[in-house]
């Protein structure tokens, strides 16, 4: 289903001319016909009665299948990615997980280097046994083109920002050359989150999400979701979520859609505290390098501004900290408004160490080559005062650098 209706009212614009914030908070949210509750009630009923053999009462048969409140999600995702359709799964991995099933074996999957650590485990792990076989990039927009097999490639997969180097990808490019071919983009839009980035706009056929991040919000749902424009790929991308059903709660889903009515107001937050944090780490002596696309220094800043709402750099960033692994440890262990944890986009600020923790599972010498180094920290900004998160990385990085220091007799 398409996102749900809005009646204009006295000459007030359509659904299709409203913009962010308002279809974040009314799309698919249709007043309960019944009752009159402004907010859907959740259905937890997992089979609906028929009035006669193979004829349900209204649209639901089983709640594998379909139930209201995933359909209301998937409609509110479907108008705030620009997309025709939306199909909601019980997790990010899941997400990856049926997409990649949808390709024969024999199938063959570019991919840039620096993905999500699960991401990378699926497709060398578990895609590869049953006969898609992936190669990683870590220059994508060079390699793209010499990297095609042909009769063999079906997608190219691209994480923009990637994770956790928050490197860039211009989608358009990519697009360009993958339809040449015949080849399907998708874009793992997870760390910006629709009110960020679009991928759709950018010729990219499917978006994906962890839904658990930025677009649930609040640390306590497991998630995912695709969107696309594509009739085809809505019959055999639905009838996989079906068949294999690894489909979200009804709960899960009303909490989901709950949180994406806050999506921009939380994503613009984020971004004014990650882009003050990350021009104090830049302007540190104890830092090598900061990666964060909001700011002049990142090196693909021009696809921000192009591809990025306003140029935004999002919640997210990483940066190299002086001192090796020991440091980086260290300033997950000072922090007191960070909180030391995996995961990121709820509305607390997290902080991790990806060699030791999220991508721990990936060989030393590949993390390396795609950036993500042991002295690497990544930090999720939340929606806390700035003031609050400023002092509390910069006290951090004093000590946690002091003490690597000491500790190598060099103080």
């Amino acid at each position: 289903m398409v996102g749900t209706e809005i009646p204009a009212q006295n000459g007030a614009s359509t659904p299709q001319d409203r913009r962010f914030g308002t279809l974040a908070v009314h799309a698919g949210a249709p007043h309960d016909p019944t009752t009159g509750a402004v907010i859907a009630p959740i259905s937890l009923s997992t089979t609906f009665a028929q009035t006669s053999v193979g004829n349900p009462v209204g649209l639901y048969e089983y709640t594998r299948s379909s139930n209201p409140n995933r359909d209301h999600f998937e409609q509110a995702i479907a108008a705030l990615e620009h997309a025709k359709y939306a199909l909601a799964f019980s997790s990010g991995s899941a997400t990856t997980a049926v997409i990649l099933q949808s390709l024969a074996a024999g199938s063959h999957v570019v991919s840039v280097s620096d993905v999500y650590g699960g991401t990378h485990r699926y497709f060398t792990k578990v895609a590869s046994a049953h006969g898609v076989h992936v190669t990683f990039s870590p220059c994508i927009e060079l390699d793209v083109e010499e990297l095609i097999r042909p009769n063999e490639t079906k997608l190219v997969w691209i994480e923009s920002p990637s994770n956790p180097t928050l490197g860039l990808v211009d989608i358009e490019k990519i697009a360009a050359v993958a339809h040449r071919h015949g080849i399907l983009v998708v874009v793992d839009n997870t760390f910006l989150s629709p009110y960020v980035q679009n991928p759709l706009d950018h010729g990219a056929d499917i978006v994906v999400h962890s839904v658990t991040k930025y677009i649930n919000g609040h640390s306590d749902v497991l998630m995912g979701v695709a969107a696309f424009n594509s009739d085809s790929l809505k019959e055999r991308l639905g009838f996989l979520q079906n068949a294999i059903g690894a489909v979200p709660s009804p709960f899960d889903c009303w909490l989901a859609h709950r949180g994406l009515k806050t999506l921009h107001l939380r994503a613009r937050e984020a971004t004014t505290n990650a882009t003050a944090v990350a021009k104090a780490l830049e302007a540190s002596p104890h830092v090598i390098a900061v990666n964060y696309p909001g700011i002049d220094s990142h090196p693909q800043r021009a696809i921000a501004i192009k591809q990025h709402r306003q140029g935004m750099g999002g919640g997210m960033l990483s940066f190299r900290i002086k001192g090796g692994q020991e440091a980086a440890h260290l300033f997950c262990k000072y922090t007191k408004v960070f909180t030391l944890a995996e995961s990121l986009g709820g509305v607390e600020s997290l902080c991790e160490v990806p060699s030791s923790m999220t991508h721990a599972g990936i060989p030393k010498d590949q993390r390396e080559a795609a950036g993500v180094f042991d002295d690497l920290v990544r930090m999720s900004c939340g929606v806390e005062d700035v003031e609050d998160l400023l002092a509390d990385t910069l006290q951090a990085l004093d000590k946690a650098v002091a003490a690597t220091k000491v500790g190598n007799g060099t103080a």
